[in-house]
């Protein structure tokens, strides 16, 4: 009987349990406190090159951003869309990424062909003159009276040959960093990749984990993000000239958006976000087109 009736009351002390824990309600919270973990956060859109001259605006879009992953320049799409500020897009705003019709584009002077002389498409008439005054005397009366006057036509003297007008000079071409006084190496290492090769925009430096990577010349930081798909954490500065430089593949960012950045500032440091290995890309680019960097850059020793 002991024994039955203890049986009875684990089997009821059991179904009990099994109750209280499918029992509605908050569970009850240990003394020993509690970890949160936050949910991770989506990954903001990339911005890709437009397949169709549109862009919609997403959150941490930058015009700077949108026209360097377009190979535009920023002023272009200000002024196709009436932007009255580069800093003012709206989340949702749809951006046109071509001219309208009769829209400006903007090109860099040094790119317009010299004005240069040509001759006209037709001669130059010259016309004599028909009579000439003469004093009066009895011979000049006689001849002017006559039924076939004889008009005495004083000589002219033959138009001096033109003198070739030569082509004004052409401004020379802009020299390696236009109107940058210098520019420096973005940061210590290996040169692995070059412009055009495989479709690169720019360099390749691979290099050590932390490295430090500098600014090539003062400017202005327009772009600070990981954004645009194959850059990893990425930067962009704005310097005179409409010239940009960027930095890509970065491990961590020292700068934000809108810091004023000397020659030799550390920037960034060496990594390998959204690439194979550890390295620095590099581009060079004015009014939105990429250039040869290594065009602009000193020799190395």
């Amino acid at each position: 009987m002991a024994i039955g009736l203890r049986a009875r009351m684990v089997l009821l002390l059991g179904v009990l349990g099994l109750a209280g824990c499918t029992a509605s309600g908050p569970a009850p919270v240990s003394d020993r406190g509690s970890v949160r973990i936050a949910a991770a956060r989506p990954a903001a859109p990339q911005i890709v090159p437009s397949t169709n001259g549109l862009h919609t605006v997403q959150r941490g879009d930058t015009l700077y951003a949108i026209a360097f992953a377009n190979g535009l320049d920023h002023r272009e799409i200000a002024i196709w869309n009436r932007l009255e500020s580069a800093d003012l897009i709206l989340v949702g705003q749809v951006l046109r990424l071509t001219p309208p019709p009769g829209g400006v584009e903007i090109r860099p002077l040094d790119d317009e062909p010299a004005p240069s002389a040509r001759p006209l498409a037709e001669p130059v008439v010259l016309s004599e003159p028909q009579g000439v005054w003469l004093p009066y005397s009895e011979a000049n009366w006689g001849r002017a009276s006559a039924p076939h006057p004889v008009v005495a036509v004083a000589p002219v003297a033959p138009a001096p040959a033109p003198v070739p007008v030569a082509p004004p000079p052409r401004a020379p071409d802009p020299a390696p960093g236009g109107v940058v006084d210098s520019w420096l190496w973005p940061a210590e290492g290996t040169l692995a990749g070059r412009f055009g090769a495989a479709g690169g925009k720019g360099i390749d430096i691979v290099g050590q984990r932390h490295a430090p990577v500098k600014a090539v010349a003062p400017g202005k930081v327009v772009y600070s993000g990981s954004g645009l798909r194959g850059y990893g954490r990425l930067l962009i500065v704005k310097h005179a000239g409409e010239f940009l430089s960027a930095y890509a593949h970065n491990e961590t960012i020292l700068v934000k958006e809108g810091d004023l950045v000397t020659a030799g500032q550390r920037i960034a440091l060496m990594g390998d976000s959204d690439a194979d290995r550890v390295k620095l890309h590099f581009e060079i680019r004015r009014y939105g087109k990429p250039l040869d960097p290594l065009t602009y850059l000193p020799e190395r020793s």
